[in-house]
């Protein structure tokens, strides 16, 4: 049997103001302190497209290598839910904006296109709150928050593959800086359209819509129960319900929400009151150029150029910001694996444990670059160059001033470190005895105890080379 599974991706703009009035549309906030009468369908008031919004659902189609329409119209979709206060949606349903595009996932023999049907753009619902004595509160300052919709193909067959297509997604729509694609906040809902193929006896089952997964586990989830559901039903000689489900994450199954809506419950009709969208081609051009290069086009590039794991790409490139702050650390220290173990250890650890953005901290690519030449020439150590970052960090600065402030620069002077030495080896007459026995543990307890003495200012490969001579 055949999985069949189409997407529909709900895509939250990150742009300051709503799609049709000049609310702001940050995430959070005190209930309904971000509506006026436009977003909440009062009487007499009239749209008004916020052009971003469009350049943004181009952006996102040429990315995602669609057709973009020279004209598109925008639609009313009727429906009456309590989070919809005009008792219609307005959105795009005859001429979307980008049609016919693909996203590759898969390498080699694996390899895939997962078709995009279309790309449009409309306007976001209420929010329904639910408390503890089974009463309904409406929030509206989602309302009229923009958004874009993303229809694929029936292209995928199996949650696995729905996960690494959604995960590819994400990857593109946060490179191109138009959402930040947070599923736990609601930029970035999924809802899912699964139904099952006998190739042997030429049977579909009817297709389940599944709404409520809030993350990429509850979509692989949802879609294993519905596949052996389906599967089950098919060989009772059943059939499906076509109807909307929602998946319950502690019962760890898909419960009935309502009978599924076809397109004509919508009544759809042309938006009066919002002129037809025009876009020449220059527009389009001067958007295609402002594109970035896309994660998998980076991920190929250093593969090739940088020699790097595959693991140690794929954390890099997970976001664009952190892609561009490998980048430009390379000009100025052009070690590309030790920058890219610094950064993936001390820098994401660092910024895990103070829960903040790269873009808040003040560490800079130029002197991180510096900080790691410093400790490739030998001038700090490397627990010297650690204490270095965490100060540059909190606080900025240059890594020589702070290695020279606080009196971390490594000693080099032979004859300083030749003394300081032979008082180690005046202290440990037994493990000199040791070394001339064949223990090497003892050469290496030596330095040890050097690198003590100097309080980590040594030099080791100094502190190794006057040792080796003067046992010798």
């Amino acid at each position: 049997m055949k999985t069949i599974i189409g997407l529909e991706i709900h895509v939250e703009l990150s742009t300051k103001s709503k799609i049709f009035c000049g609310c702001k549309v940050d995430f959070g906030g005190i209930a309904n302190t971000r509506c006026c009468p436009v977003c909440l369908g009062m009487p007499g008031t009239l749209p008004v497209l916020n052009k971003k919004v469009v350049d943004y659902a181009v952006k996102a189609g040429l990315a995602l290598n669609c057709n973009i329409a020279k004209e598109s119209i925008m639609d009313r979709k009727n429906y009456f839910y309590p989070d919809l206060v005009k008792g219609y949606q307005i959105t795009q349903y005859y001429s979307p904006l980008c049609q016919n595009g693909f996203v590759e996932i898969g390498e080699g023999k694996n390899k895939k296109e997962i078709g995009i049907k279309r790309i449009h753009i409309e306007e976001d619902t209420g929010k329904s709150l639910y408390n503890s004595q089974n009463i309904t509160l409406l929030d509206y300052n989602r309302s009229g928050v923009p958004l874009i919709e993303i229809v694929t193909e029936p292209d995928l067959n199996s949650g696995e593959e729905t996960k690494e297509f959604l995960e590819s997604l994400r990857d593109i729509l946060r490179y191109i800086g138009i959402s930040d694609v947070k599923m736990e906040e609601g930029s970035l809902r999924c809802d899912v359209n699964i139904n099952i193929e006998d190739e042997e006896k030429k049977t579909r089952s009817n297709i389940t819509e599944l709404k409520n997964l809030n993350s990429f586990k509850a979509v692989v989830s949802a879609i294993e129960f519905e596949e052996n559901r389906h599967k089950l039903l098919l060989k009772e000689q059943k059939n499906t319900v076509k109807e909307t489900r929602r998946w319950d994450e502690v019962e760890k199954q898909t419960q009935v929400m309502r009978l599924k809506d076809t397109e004509e419950d919508y009544r759809y009709f042309p938006e009066p009151d919002i002129l037809r969208v025009v876009l020449s081609e220059e527009e389009i051009n001067k958007i295609k150029e402002e594109l970035p290069e896309l994660p998998k086009d980076k991920k190929n590039r250093w593969l090739e150029e940088f020699k790097l794991p595959e693991y140690d790409i794929e954390v890099l490139t997970g976001s664009l910001e952190l892609a561009s702050f490998f980048e430009e650390t390379l000009s100025y220290s052009n070690n590309p694996k030790k920058v890219s173990n610094w950064i993936m250890t001390e820098l994401l650890r660092r910024l895990k444990e103070c829960d903040v953005e790269l873009s808040a901290v003040k560490l800079t690519p130029k002197n991180f670059g510096k900080l790691l030449n410093l400790i490739n020439e030998g001038i700090i150590s490397n627990s010297a160059g650690k204490k270095i970052f965490y100060e540059m960090f909190e606080n900025g600065g240059k890594p020589e001033q702070i290695a020279q402030n606080k009196g971390l620069i490594q000693i080099d002077d032979m004859d300083a470190i030749e003394k300081v030495i032979k008082e180690v080896l005046h202290r440990n007459p037994q493990s000199i005895e040791d070394y001339k026995n064949g223990k090497d543990k003892a050469f290496g307890y030596l330095v040890g105890q050097s690198m003590k003495a100097f309080k980590g200012k040594g030099n080791p490969k100094l502190i190794n080379k006057v040792l080796q001579k003067l046992l010798n």
